[in-house]
């Protein structure tokens, strides 16, 4: 399960499985660009003209999404932004360097028009329409703005970051300008209102909860879902005739679900187009002996990570007890074993806020790294007594035995967490393996069902606001992305002090200072970050490892 922290209200994404993190075809078979960072693409890049029109891209998924209103609580996963961003407004994309671009298709501009009061001023495209003709309007921005703020708790919403610091949202010169003012200043404003939903599904808590749920509504892409097989596990998109922009190359876009252990037969069945490959050696080996299939890749934002759940009468909420587990958890050593045939020189994860090879990253893990020493002195001195050397450790008659959830479809997945166990069972901390379905796994993370869980996080290109849902404060079942309901006041106020920066210097310095609280909160552990290879069809350009970037499906197609 990978959960993706998007640009958008400041919410982090939930994905598919523990993403495979990567591996290419050079360097003897491991991936020459490992730890490069932000700054390219491997997306066999052609002009359009060189671009034949027309087509089908058969895209793998791991799971159909549940809610595909990508502002919901369920809703905010990987698997979603991947359907939905063919199909709703993305005002700002990601770019190749990091940053993010104005979409034109959506927006003609959007300005920070007043410091004081912070005013941005959206000009809409006035050709931007719903799928059902309606067009798009600052109607659609102010329902947003209403639906994701947090005054009103019947909204599941993913995150309130951004939404919360509007005062108002009015019609500016007519209705495509849309005036937002803030009442405190928001300093990555661009993560606001992408992707964004109409004013039909955003103006009545029922609808923004449930419309979605398997099912779509008016979409704005340049795709319209043409069918949806639940039995089949398919969901076909066709361009949309009612879309005002640049035209799609491709006719189609076909997702379906493929288990991991079958990508590579499926593409080499001509069933696939692509596939992740991820830490999975054989994977990677089948790519190379493909015909008519390139390994393409590049650094991506994507990490794996182990949530702990720190909620009030968890068996982790002690801080104490979480760092000296995390103590006796070796990353260096998940990282090798995970992706060392692979990667030249296996990396840790340091940093939960920066993607590794972004700007402003640094390497803040010191305070829980891995001791195994350590770990054992500090559970003794908290009072889980070992009775005997290999024996689970006990304290006032319970054992130290922690549920380890994780999907039951996911080798990788599950060898990380057999070597966590390993790990774990050297200090005397027991723990049960709970494997679940994807959707079973999904209920788990939400409602809090577990002690550690294995999945991954994407940070975005406004990382500072993007974290903040993860660790905001729980408030009964409104948990935003907080999955492990671990609350730290000093952390959320380090929080309210860089969002209100808007020099990037200064806001970088907070996010490294929060950062180190994270760390020592033991919110979650990173592991290792994804460097982004893919199995992907020869003939196809303008797609496959795209980095930082968001997809094109403008622009993707097959070579003429």
């Amino acid at each position: 399960m990978i959960n993706r922290r998007r640009a958008l209200q400041g919410g982090s994404l939930l994905a598919a499985s523990l993403f495979l993190a990567a591996c290419g075809g050079s360097s003897g078979g491991q991936l020459s660009s490992a730890g490069q960072g932000a700054g390219h693409s491997d997306i066999n890049a052609k002009p359009r003209d060189q671009v034949r029109d027309g087509g089908d891209l058969r895209f793998p998924l791991d799971y159909l999404p549940s809610n595909f209103n990508y502002n919901h609580f369920d809703g905010a996963d990987v698997e979603g932004f991947l359907v939905e961003t063919a199909l709703m407004p993305n005002l700002f994309p990601s770019t190749q360097d990091g940053g993010f671009r104005l979409n034109p298709d959506y927006l003609t501009s959007a300005e920070l028009t007043s410091t004081s009061p912070q005013v941005v001023t959206y000009t809409i495209n006035p050709k931007a329409v719903w799928s059902d003709g309606t067009p798009i309007t600052w109607r659609d921005f102010e329902a947003q703005w209403k639906a994701l703020n947090g005054s009103n708790p019947a909204f599941l919403i993913a995150s309130k970051t951004g939404y919360e610091d509007i005062s108002s949202v009015a019609r500016g010169r007519d209705d495509k300008q849309a005036v937002v003012t803030f009442a405190r200043v928001f300093s990555e404003w661009q993560a606001l209102f992408s992707l964004l939903y109409p004013v039909t599904t955003n103006s009545d808590p029922v609808a923004f909860n449930s419309s979605w749920v398997k099912k779509f509504q008016a979409t704005a892409g340049p795709f319209k879902v043409t069918a949806f097989d639940q039995t089949a596990q398919t969901l076909t998109l066709s361009r949309n005739e009612r879309w005002w922009g640049t035209p799609a190359k491709l006719d189609r876009i076909i997702f379906k679900v493929v288990d991991r252990s079958a990508l590579a037969d499926a593409m080499a069945n001509n069933e696939l187009d692509f596939y992740p490959i991820g830490s999975s050696v054989d994977l990677m080996r089948r790519a190379q002996t493909t015909p008519g299939a390139v390994i393409r890749e590049s650094p991506e934002r994507l990490y794996n990570q182990i949530t702990f759940n720190g909620a009030p009468g968890a068996i982790l909420s002690d801080v104490q007890l979480r760092q000296a587990i995390a103590r006796g958890i070796d990353r260096h050593e998940i990282a090798r074993r995970l992706i060392g045939q692979i990667v030249p020189q296996a990396f840790t994860l340091d940093n939960h806020i920066y993607a590794y090879g972004a700007a402003h990253y640094q390497d803040n893990s010191g305070v829980v790294a891995f001791d195994q020493a350590a770990a054992n002195r500090e559970l003794d001195a908290l009072g889980w007594t070992r009775p005997a050397p290999t024996a689970i450790r006990v304290k006032n008659g319970r054992p130290l035995q922690l549920r380890q959830v994780g999907d039951a479809a996911n080798p990788i997945g599950d060898l990380i967490d057999r070597t966590v166990a390993d790990q774990l069972s050297q200090i005397g901390v027991g723990t049960t393996s709970i494997r679940l379905s994807s959707p079973q796994k999904n209920d788990a993370i939400h409602s809090g069902d577990f002690d550690l869980i294995g999945f991954g996080w994407q940070s975005t290109s406004t990382p500072f606001s993007s974290s903040r849902g993860l660790y905001a404060e729980p408030l009964g079942d409104a948990v935003q992305q907080n999955y492990g309901r671990i609350f730290s006041p000093e952390i959320t106020a380090l929080f309210e002090q860089g969002i209100r920066e808007l020099d990037e210097t200064k806001r970088a310095d907070i996010g490294n200072k929060v950062d180190k609280l994270i760390w020592q909160e033991v919110h979650h552990l990173p592991l290792y970050p994804g460097t982004g290879a893919y199995a992907v069809r020869s003939t196809l350009a303008n797609f496959g490892a795209p980095g930082f970037a968001d997809i094109d499906f403008v622009n993707a197609g097959f070579v003429k």
